[in-house]
C-alpha cells in the first residue's frame, strides 16, 4: 500500500525523540487492526502483529528507567571480552572453543531489584545476573545507571538452541551492538541473516569493529570504509560505526560514550518499539491495499441474488398456487350455487403447499416442526443458480480488495448458506399472500347467483305443483303468462340461463383478478425473500467490508509518526 508505506519513513532516527504517547497510539492502532481482521485473514500473516502488541505492552509496563543493550556477534568476535571490559569485571567466559558463550549473561548498572522483573521477562537466569556496583567506583559508573548489558550466545553457534536463543532475545532487547572482527566483518551470515533484517531498527543499532588493535594505522581506515559500504548496502546508512580494542581502555572510550548517551536519553526502548511498529506495518501493507472499496455489491448482483433466492424458495410454484387458489375461491363464491358444494370438495391449491387455506388457517403446529411449508425443494439447477448468484455478489463486493480479502468476503457470503432453506421456507409460510379478504364483488355476484337460482327453484316448484294437481284430477293452477311464456317456465329457464350467463360473464373477470393476485403475491414474496438475502448473504458481506475499512484506517494510523 504505497500511501501507507510512504509514510513509514526510512530515514535514520537516531537523533530524533520518540513520543511515548504517540507510540502507544500507534500500538493501539495495530491492536484495532487485529480486532478488525480477527477470523478474516490467515493467522500466519498476523503473528508478527500479535507478537508486537504483546511484547510492546509488556515492555512498556515494565521499567522505563532501564535500557537493555545486547552485544551480539559471531564466535571469536570478542563480544564477551567487550562485555567484561565495559563491566570492568570478569563476568562472561572468554575462550577459543566453539561455542564460547553458551548462555546469556547480564550486567546491571544500579540496583538489581529494579531490573529483576525486566530480566525475568527477557529470560536471563538469576545466576547469570550481575550487578556493576562497587564502593571503589565512587561516581565513575553513575552515567551508566539504568543500563542492562547482555552478552548473547554466538549467533553462528554449531548448537541450534544457541541460535534460537539469540533470535528470541534480539526481538526483546532495546538496542543491539553488533560486534565484528577484522577477519569476518564481511561474513555473509551476519549481513544477510541479521544486519539486513535490522534496517528498520537503524536508530537502535550500533556496529563495532572489535580487535582494531590487530590492524595497522593504515589498514584500519580502509577496513572501516569497507564495512561502512557493506552497512549501507544492508540499509543501515547512518548507524554508528565504532572501532574498539577490549585489551586497551582507550579503545573502549567511543563505545562507552555511546552507551552513556543511550542510557541518558531513555529513548532506546521507545525507538526499538517504534521500529517494530514500522516493520509490522510494512509487513501488513499488502493485506489492506490502498483502494477504498464499494460499500457492498452492486444492484446487478443483488438483483441476480434475489431472483436466485426466489427460485430456490419456490416463489414461482407459490404464485402459481395463488392464482389457482384465487380462481378456486372465486368460483366457490360466485359460481352457480348448485355446483358450489362440488367445488368445495376439491382441495384448495394453497392447502396442498401447507399455506393459508380458505379460512386462513396454517398447517398443524406439529407438522410445522418439520417444515413450514410443502413447497417443492429447489432443483439442482436452482441450487446451482443460487450458488453462482452468491459467488457473483462476493466477487462484485471484493472487486477492489487486496488478494487476502476476497476469500474472506466469499466465506462471509456463504457463511449462512446452510440456514437459508429454513429461513426461506419460514418466510414463504409467514407472508400474507393477499387472499384472506373476500372482495366485495364476490359477494355481489354470489348474491345475484342465489337470486337467479331461487327464481329457477321457484319456477321448478311451481311447475311440479301444477303437474301434481293435474295428475290428481284437481283444478290446475292458473299460471300467469309473460307474453307467450308461462311465468313458472320463465322463472325456471330464466334462472338457469341467467346463472350460466353470470358465470360466463364473471369468468374473464376471475381470470384477470387471479393474475393480478398472483402479481401482488409475487411482489410480496420477492420483497420478503430479498430481506432474507440481505440478512443471510449481504449483511455478512457488508460486515467484512466494514472490517476491511476499519483495518485500513487502523493501519494508516499505525503508520503515522
Amino acid at each position: 500500500m504505497t500511501n501507507i508505506t510512504g509514510r513509514v519513513r526510512e530515514a535514520f532516527r537516531g537523533d530524533q525523540r520518540v513520543d511515548a504517547d504517540a507510540l502507544i497510539a500507534r500500538l493501539d492502532a495495530v491492536r484495532r487492526f487485529l480486532t478488525a481482521v480477527d477470523g478474516l485473514l490467515p493467522d500466519a500473516e498476523l503473528v508478527p502483529a500479535h507478537t508486537l502488541v504483546e511484547r510492546a505492552g509488556t515492555r512498556l509496563a515494565l521499567s522505563r528507567d532501564h535500557t537493555v543493550v545486547a552485544l551480539a556477534g559471531a564466535t571469536g568476535s570478542g563480544k564477551s571480552s567487550l562485555f567484561n571490559a565495559l563491566a570492568q569485571l570478569e563476568l562472561s567466559p572468554v575462550g577459543v572453543r566453539r561455542p564460547t558463550t553458551g548462555v546469556t549473561h547480564a550486567c546491571v548498572w544500579g540496583p538489581l531489584e529494579g531490573a529483576n522483573r525486566l530480566l525475568d521477562w527477557i529470560g536471563v537466569l538469576p545466576r547469570h545476573r550481575f550487578v556493576r556496583e562497587s564502593a571503589l567506583d565512587a561516581d565513575d559508573e553513575t552515567a551508566l545507571h539504568g543500563l542492562i548489558l547482555l552478552d548473547l550466545p554466538d549467533f553462528d553457534s554449531v548448537q541450534r538452541s544457541h541460535r534460537l536463543e539469540v533470535d528470541r532475545l534480539l526481538g526483546l532487547v532495546d538496542q543491539v551492538v553488533w560486534v565484528v572482527d577484522p577477519q569476518k566483518y564481511a561474513d555473509r551470515v551476519i549481513h544477510d541473516s541479521y544486519l539486513r533484517e535490522f534496517h528498520r531498527h537503524r536508530d537502535v543499532t550500533v556496529v563495532v569493529l572489535n580487535q582494531a588493535d590487530r590492524l595497522t594505522p593504515a589498514e584500519l581506515p580502509r577496513v572501516l570504509d569497507d564495512l561502512r559500504r557493506l552497512l549501507d548496502a544492508d540499509g543501515l546508512t547512518g548507524v554508528p560505526l565504532l572501532s574498539t580494542a577490549a585489551i586497551d581502555p582507550a579503545g573502549m572510550v567511543g563505545l562507552r560514550g555511546a552507551m552513556e548517551r543511550t542510557v541518558a536519553e531513555r529513548q532506546a526502548a521507545l525507538r526499538r518499539l517504534a521500529g517494530d511498529v514500522d516493520t509490522v506495518v510494512t509487513g501488513l501493507d499488502e493485506l489492506v491495499g490502498s483502494a477504498r472499496p464499494a460499500g457492498g455489491p452492486d444492484d446487478t448482483a443483488v438483483d441476480g441474488l434475489n431472483r436466485a433466492l426466489a427460485g430456490a424458495a419456490g416463489v414461482p410454484a407459490v404464485t402459481e398456487a395463488v392464482e389457482q387458489a384465487y380462481r378456486h375461491r372465486a368460483g366457490a363464491a360466485t359460481g352457480w350455487p348448485l355446483v358450489r358444494g362440488w367445488r368445495r370438495l376439491r382441495p384448495d391449491p394453497l392447502r396442498r403447499l401447507h399455506l393459508p387455506g380458505p379460512t386462513g388457517d396454517q398447517t398443524d403446529p406439529a407438522e410445522s416442526l418439520v417444515a413450514a411449508t410443502s413447497v417443492p425443494d429447489p432443483t439442482a439447477a436452482q441450487r446451482s443458480a443460487l450458488g453462482l448468484a452468491i459467488r457473483a455478489v462476493a466477487d462484485r463486493a471484493a472487486t477492489d480488495l487486496p488478494a487476502a480479502w476476497p476469500g474472506a468476503v466469499t466465506s462471509a457470503a456463504r457463511s449462512r448458506l446452510g440456514d437459508l432453506p429454513d429461513a426461506l421456507d419460514r418466510t414463504i409460510a409467514g407472508t400474507d399472500l393477499g387472499l384472506d379478504r373476500r372482495p366485495l364483488w364476490w359477494r355481489l355476484v354470489g348474491g345475484v347467483q342465489w337470486l337467479v337460482t331461487l327464481a329457477a327453484v321457484v319456477g321448478l316448484g311451481w311447475l311440479v305443483l301444477g303437474y301434481a294437481l293435474r295428475a290428481l284430477g284437481l283444478p290446475a293452477l292458473d299460471n300467469p303468462m309473460v307474453g307467450q311464456v308461462p311465468l313458472p317456465t320463465l322463472l325456471l329457464l330464466g334462472g338457469l340461463l341467467a346463472g350460466l350467463l353470470v358465470a360466463a360473464l364473471t369468468r374473464p373477470l376471475v381470470r384477470w383478478a387471479a393474475r393480478r393476485a398472483r402479481a401482488h403475491a409475487e411482489q410480496r414474496l420477492t420483497a420478503k425473500v430479498a430481506r432474507v438475502g440481505d440478512e443471510y448473504v449481504l449483511t455478512p458481506v457488508r460486515i467484512v467490508l466494514g472490517s476491511y475499512a476499519q483495518a485500513r484506517d487502523a493501519l494508516r494510523d499505525a503508520a503515522r509518526r
